[in-house]
């Protein structure tokens, strides 16, 4: 029995409005994607297009006119637009960036009236980092100071800011207190459109290996006047509101690298099925189908990690400290490691640029490699799991009052986000990994088949816990072996995720790679070879299953995915 879900139904819709990419007479195809490319130039008609379907409506929350109703149709409308070009969706999607600072923290006056600016179609930019500091926070230079009772003057440099020009408006983290610190910095709304001439000018664009047509570039203000009201949240409150806004938009990053992820992998099983080798097709060769059904199995992975997080937006917000930093760091690093492994199977041809067929996986890894970076970086995130460490290992083995049903059933209607239930620490743990022995206790009564790889899960799980109670001096520095922690407790967490997904959805989803826990079975199975748990495939059944139903869902004209979603053209 086929699962019908509304996120994957409405991406479906925006899919067969952008047509089919493989015709060169749309202006969302892939060949016009390599030109643009190639020339270095801004998407803007690309992203037209996307604004006459209404999907910057999808970053306005429903209370202030929008259509943000959840956070599972916006993760699966930014993966269409990655799955066809990665450098759209980081151009486009980055309003977003821009205004939630505002959608979670500003007024009412001020997210009515930059929802208005977003839905007709207005750009909007996030000011944070800084030529001389990055992603130091706490280190940045640009001041705003008070200008008489009402005002602020604005001086200096944001750098490396998306949609810096083409943005009328700035989200912009100033220094408001002499002094900065945490409780120094404010959250300011820029409108430039109501700048004075000469308060403001735009940097050059910067040239970029990846994503070479996005406005990654920079603006220096000087005494630039803004009214005291532009604050967003509260004076000295900036630090704060960016870093659980953060927490929303790393964990929305998952859609760039499952579009990624989707079109490497396309374009990989249509290579190994047309290339011959040694007489057979490449997609033959044990070595070629360990590769691709490896590949398969990540992407559902991070598929179903990806729809679990966001689902935990809604229904365990103070926990997204941890949801956030487990999704940003595994789904980008670990959708590198899949392409660069995709990549070797492709050989010279992963190295061609152009819209020729398979110089599209070239341009494919190259705007990937920007996601990990984004919105905090892979140490930042560890970083961020490392600091909660203390709390993680005193809630694990605590049995949670409740399971986290809603946010693995999929059937189950995700209550409206309340930005109030966001925290900097979870304090109670997580309850995903919580839910784990249930959940594998479960699992050993329902299907033995895959009862053995949920086994080593929860004991590789306990031991990572062992693990990060060790007692590090974390004040002279995160040690490797912390970082080490933190790296495979993502993967337990992906783990329990994946568990908790299939358990809450096997009886409805019946058919493809639910059929005998086939997806779940080869995901368990490559998560304990990514643990260093096992040297290779403990079931090799699965992956070969998997592998048929990719290739099947290319012959139909569906996306591999964990759930049906068609594709604008007749196949793959």
């Amino acid at each position: 029995m086929t699962m019908e879900h509304s996120p994957y139904r409405l991406a479906e819709e925006l899919e067969l409005y952008l047509g089919d990419p493989a015709d060169p007479r749309s202006p969302f195809s892939d060949a016009a994607s390599a030109s643009l490319d190639a020339r270095e130039e801004f998407p803007a008609e690309i992203c037209r297009l996307l604004d006459d379907w209404g999907l910057p409506d999808y970053y306005v929350p429903a209370p202030v006119g929008g259509r943000l109703r959840d956070y599972e149709h916006a993760l699966q409308l930014l993966r269409t637009v990655a799955r066809r070009d990665l450098t759209v969706a980081v151009a486009h999607g980055k309003t977003y960036l821009g205004a939630v600072c505002v959608w979670i923290a500003g007024s009412a006056e001020q997210a009515t009236r930059l929802g208005a600016d977003i839905r007709a179609g207005v750009p909007v930019a996030l000011g944070l980092t800084e030529r001389a500091h990055g992603s130091d926070l706490l280190a940045g230079e640009v001041e705003a100071v008070p200008d008489g009772p009402g005002a602020w003057r604005v001086s200096g440099e944001k750098w490396l800011i998306n949609n810096a020009t083409r943005g009328s408006v700035l989200t912009l983290l100033a220094r408001t207190g002499p002094d900065g610190g945490p409780r120094g910095f404010s959250v300011l709304l820029a409108d430039k459109r109501e700048l004075p001439p000469g308060s403001y000018r735009h940097l050059p664009k910067i040239p970029t290996h990846g994503i070479r047509g996005a406005d990654i570039s920079g603006i220096a203000l000087h005494r630039a006047r803004l009214p005291r009201t532009t604050v967003v949240g509260t004076e000295g409150g900036g630090i704060e509101t960016v870093l659980k806004a953060l927490q929303l938009t790393r964990t929305m990053c998952a859609s760039l690298s499952l579009g990624a992820a989707d079109h490497g992998l396309r374009l990989a099983l249509g290579f190994a099925a047309e290339r011959r080798l040694y007489g057979r097709p490449l997609a033959e060769l044990p070595q070629a189908r360990h590769v691709l059904a490896s590949a398969a199995a990540d992407v559902l992975t991070h598929e179903a990690l990806s729809l679990v997080a966001a689902r935990l937006v809604h229904t365990a917000t103070g926990e997204l400290s941890v949801v956030s930093a487990v999704t940003k760091y595994l789904v980008p690093t670990g959708t590198e490691e899949l392409l660069r492994e995709l990549a070797a199977l492709l050989g010279a041809r992963a190295f061609l640029a152009g819209a020729d067929h398979y110089g599209l996986f070239e341009k494919v890894e190259r705007d990937h490699r920007i996601v990990s970076l984004f919105d905090g970086n892979t140490l930042v995130n560890l970083n961020s799991l490392v600091n909660q460490f203390r709390s993680l290992v005193r809630h694990w083995g605590r049995r949670p009052a409740d399971e986290p049903v809603a946010a693995c059933d999929l059937s189950v209607p995700l209550p409206e986000f309340d930005a109030r239930g966001l925290s900097l620490l979870a304090r109670y743990g997580s309850s995903v990994l919580g839910a784990l022995p249930a959940w594998v206790a479960r699992a050993e009564k329902s299907h033995p088949a895959l009862a053995a790889a949920a086994r080593r899960l929860l004991t590789v799980t306990e031991k990572v816990h062992k693990e990060m109670a060790a007692p590090w001096d974390l004040a002279a520095g995160v040690p490797y072996e912390a970082f080490e922690a933190a790296r495979r407790y993502c993967l337990c967490f992906a783990g329990a995720a994946c568990l908790g997904l299939w358990l809450h959805n096997r009886l409805v989803a019946t058919d493809g790679v639910w059929r005998d826990g086939v997806w779940l079975r080869a995901a368990l199975d490559r998560l304990l070879v990514r643990l260093g748990e096992q040297q290779g495939p403990a079931d090799p059944e699965a992956y070969e299953r998997l592998l048929d139903e990719a290739y099947e869902a290319g012959r139909a004209g569906r996306l591999f995915a964990l759930l049906r979603l068609g594709l604008a053209r007749e196949t793959a």
